[in-house]
């Protein structure tokens, strides 16, 4: 960065807690307050090159020593000091940092030509035009300090030049790029290789800039035309990353005051406000992934309904692009099941309307549904993930998008293995959202042996395995092995005796209650129809138990339910061997 150095005698300025002293042989004959600093100094070198302090001392007539009260001067102490300092002599550096104090100072303090030749004022404006608008980082610096002094820079017209300036040097061709920037990003080293500077080598600078300034700056450019909307999606992501809350460190329990934690939600608030008020209207400017954290985090800062619903139809549309790293927010590993539903919804309203069920739109569709069932493997590991979620997102998709259950059986199966303490209703609840006829034989032969799953999945995974059997043995002459081939699967005599064992549990499910309502015994005795009931009957007026009565209706209804499935298989099982007779 450049500077400029005015003035060659060295800095007597004595500092003594808020007073500032000029060492001098003359005694001091001026004293200036600003704030809480208090200025002694001398008459004769600032008067000579302020006009403002010509005009106050002769309103105070000839006194001795005069007291002013500076409270309000643009650029404070820093302004101030620089300008005593260059009427003394003493000498001063002059950079992007000190620029805007400077000037604002000077300006108010009316060092102009018209009080002295070469003052202080032109000597800052040959300064700015010529270093400070010449160089990047000069620029971007010199706008950054405006924001101390919004209205004084505003009217001298710092503010725009800064930013005409700026905007010019973002718009100018990556090869042309010969000052210096920064770029942080992994994997690029400024060595002499580069033949030209990465095209978002602007992004990182301007990030640096407040609200108000960076969206006027990301204007101007959008207002040119020149630049395509993922480089000013890019911008976007920049600032977002340097500025919005951490979504993982947002949802910890926070040290700081409420007061602070509210101010600091406000404002992100506003930031993720203009943030999204800003993304172009061009589809893929910015990465799905990216529009899901800003979701995520508009949830959490509890943006308005507008905000919100903008983000949602804009991740809508870029769902197909999404990967199952998005979804889980990169490497931050937490996800929101919730709002990914919500996306989801989005999407297919979305589809709905713009697509028509060709070949392609339906491959479109059928690539999210994976992209869904992969996000509940995922999902399906916590603990404290409900049913009620797991089961409310795999509904979402329609059945055309999910040809297939296979990767829906394998979320199921981690789910029903993470849980193992779920309730019958739960697991029933959980599995009926399968479909079987859309598993795959390997599928079919592992759900039939998968102990985890409740009773009427199995039974029904083992109808249609004999439906399918059923119609291919009228067709077929050869079936008289143990082993019985149905479109690439097997129904091999471990899957029948599941099914006799299935048959047998009408006679043992009546002992199962007999048992549970007896109670501990060393010895069962045997016992007629009649004394059976009897003793049922007896047992049950004797305990006066609701608990046994609701156990025994449990058996009953679940066991009525299961006749009503090995009905179905018996007929289809009747059909199978009357079509091999007859093949015969």
């Amino acid at each position: 960065m450049k500077f400029m150095r005015l003035g060659t005698r060295p800095d007597t300025f004595y500092t003594g807690e808020a007073t500032r002293t000029m060492i001098s042989d003359l005694p001091s004959d001026l004293t200036i307050r600003i704030n809480n600093v208090t200025y002694h100094l001398h008459q004769f070198p600032l008067v000579q090159k302020c006009g403002l302090l010509q005009q106050l001392c002769s309103e105070r007539g000839d006194t001795q020593s005069v007291t002013l009260e500076l409270h309000d001067i643009p650029g404070g102490t820093d302004g101030f000091e620089l300008c005593a300092k260059f009427c003394y002599g003493i000498k001063i550096d002059l950079s992007a940092h000190n620029f805007v104090p400077a000037i604002c100072a000077a300006k108010f303090m009316q060092m102009t030509e018209t009080i002295g030749k070469g003052n202080f004022v032109s000597k800052l404006e040959v300064f700015f035009n010529s270093c400070i608008l010449e160089g990047w980082k000069d620029s971007v610096v010199a706008l950054q300090t405006t924001e101390r002094f919004p209205e004084w820079s505003e009217n001298l017209g710092i503010i725009r030049s800064c930013i005409d300036c700026v905007v010019d040097k973002i718009l100018t061709s990556p090869s042309k790029v010969r000052w210096s920037f920064t770029y942080t990003r992994q994997g690029y080293e400024k060595k002499k290789h580069h033949k030209s500077a990465p095209k978002d080598w602007w992004t990182e600078d301007i990030a640096n800039l407040n609200m108000d300034l960076f969206r006027c700056v990301v204007n101007t450019v959008r207002s040119t035309n020149m630049l395509p909307p993922q480089l000013i999606g890019e911008a976007l992501h920049v600032y977002a990353c340097r500025w919005l809350p951490d979504v993982r460190r947002h949802s910890e329990t926070s040290t700081a005051s409420e007061t602070n934690q509210e101010e600091e939600s406000e404002k992100g608030k506003k930031q993720l406000e203009m943030i999204v008020s800003l993304i172009p209207d061009d589809r893929g400017s910015v990465s799905f992934g990216f529009l899901l954290r800003l979701l995520n985090l508009g949830n959490l800062l509890s943006a308005s309904q507008v905000i919100r619903s903008q983000i949602i139809k804009k991740c809508s549309l870029q769902l197909e692009e999404a990967t199952l790293d998005d979804l889980m927010f990169a490497d931050h590993q937490v996800y929101d099941i919730e709002l990914v539903e919500v996306v989801l919804e989005g999407y297919i309203t979305q589809w709905r309307k713009s697509y028509s069920r060709d070949g392609n739109s339906l491959n479109l569709i059928t690539k999210v549904g994976k992209l869904m069932d992969s996000y509940l493997h995922i999902v399906s590991t916590d603990p404290n993930m409900s049913v009620q979620k797991f089961v409310s997102l795999a509904k979402a998709l329609p059945d055309f998008a999910r040809p297939e259950h296979e990767n829906l059986y394998k979320a199921i199966d981690i789910y029903l293995n993470e849980h193992p303490q779920m309730s019958k209703e739960e697991k029933k609840h959980l599995c009926s959202i399968l479909d079987c006829q859309k598993l795959s034989a390997d599928a079919r032969a592992h759900a039939v042996k998968n102990e985890r799953l409740p009773l009427r999945t199995v039974v029904q995974v083992l109808f249609f395995e004999h439906v399918k059997h059923g119609g291919k043995a009228t067709k077929s002459h050869e079936n008289h092995q143990s082993v019985i081939k149905t479109h690439g699967g097997e129904l091999t005599e471990t899957t029948v005796d599941r099914l006799n064992r299935l048959e047998l549990s009408e006679q043992s499910s009546k002992e199962k209650v007999v048992r549970r309502t007896r109670g501990p015994s060393s010895t069962i005795q045997s016992l007629d129809p009649e004394s059976e009931n009897k003793s049922k009957g007896k047992k049950v007026r004797e305990t006066g138990s609701d608990k046994i009565r609701e156990i025994m209706e449990e058996e009953e209804e679940e066991e009525e339910e299961t006749k009503q499935e090995l009905a179905k298989v018996r007929i289809q099982r009747s059909k199978s061997e009357h079509g091999r007779r007859k093949g015969k």
